[in-house]
């Protein structure tokens, strides 16, 4: 840890000059799922907190799963809607990095609600508190919040509510960001874009609740769907130095700068199949960090499949070859991939 003479003399003068610690509960986990509770502690430059902020949210649906965090339909029917609490929350989000634990978890989720109320939160970086173990080499036997608080000596009181996760997340934070300083370690920063694409589908009024906030645009936020199967037979694998070639298989792993889903759709306008998982016939795997235990990067590495992270990915992008070739594999066989 750092003493008040160091810091005042050595702090990283490129490190953020405040953080908001994040933590949403959901009604689950995909896209179409909807925020139930919202907390933001206030940092300042050094990671002190400043203030914090706890909100309900009625998610105009069934509130999901329950006996994790607590909030049932009854709760949440009287909580105001996210577009009534869309501008007090981005007032504490203004400026700073948006710290959390699996971080795109949280920026996804309030990226998408942003985008259903017809704006976009103004914090334009994120932090993962994951990666930010990972840079500091942390000798955690898992990624768990539970397992960051306990290396850092923090009492979890609540868990999943999202105030206390949010308060457990910031002491562990603070910590995590002195020994950083102290080290000279960059911290893991990645880009927060707001969700630029919108069905042509009128904004439907609201039944049995007023609400004082009204969209900034005549649009919605395109919910997820199924993707048409690629035309292209699979060429292979891709190769270093070469193009990707239309019909590759594509898989992506881990927090990714753009979100997911726009990353995906790139992938697919070029003639790109997204896989689902990682097989023998995928092409290349797409991830941020290679060194991840998750299912895809332990199974690129077992299969000898490529790996690009997003940057490159994104350069690949720019120039894709036609399909056609010798050596190609038919659509089908590539079914497990799916």
């Amino acid at each position: 840890m750092l003493d008040d003479q160091t810091t005042a003399t050595m702090w990283p003068a490129a490190y953020p000059q405040g953080y908001a610690v994040v933590d949403v509960e959901t009604t689950g986990l995909a896209r179409d799922d909807r925020i139930v509770s919202a907390a933001v502690y206030r940092l300042d430059v050094r990671g002190e907190v400043e203030d914090h902020w706890y909100t309900l949210v009625n998610p105009e649906r069934d509130p999901g799963p329950v006996w994790i965090h607590g909030l049932t339909s009854d709760v949440l029917e009287s909580a105001p809607l996210f577009p009534d609490i869309a501008a007090e929350f981005a007032e504490r989000l203004e400026g700073r990095v948006l710290v959390a634990h699996n971080a795109i978890f949280d920026w996804s989720m309030i990226a998408r609600e942003y985008a259903r109320a017809g704006s976009a939160a103004p914090t334009r970086q994120r932090l993962c508190t994951i990666a930010l173990s990972k840079e500091l080499a942390l000798p955690l036997p898992n990624h768990k919040l539970e397992s960051l608080a306990a290396h850092f000596g923090v009492v979890q009181q609540r868990a999943h509510h999202a105030l206390d996760d949010a308060r457990v997340l910031a002491e562990a934070f603070r910590p995590s960001l002195h020994a950083a300083a102290r080290d000279g370690v960059r911290l893991p920063l990645l880009e927060c874009l707001p969700l630029t694409e919108w069905s042509d589908t009128p904004a439907r009024p609201r039944i049995g609740h007023q609400s004082s906030y009204r969209p900034a645009a005549q649009s919605t936020w395109r919910p997820s769907r199924k993707r048409p199967s690629c035309p292209y037979p699979n060429p292979g694998r891709y190769e270093t130095g070469k193009p990707l070639v239309q019909g590759m298989r594509v898989a992506f792993s881990g927090d990714t700068s753009v979100d997911r889903e726009l990353l995906e759709d790139r992938a697919v306008e070029a003639g790109l199949h997204v896989a689902t998982s990682v097989s023998r016939l995928t092409s290349l795997l797409v991830t941020n960090d290679p060194e991840s235990s998750t299912s895809k990067t332990v199974k690129a590495v077992s299969y000898g499949t490529p790996v690009v992270d997003e940057a490159a990915f994104t350069q690949l992008l720019r120039d894709v070859a036609p399909a056609g070739g010798a050596g190609a594999v038919p659509d089908a066989a590539a079914s497990p991939d799916r």
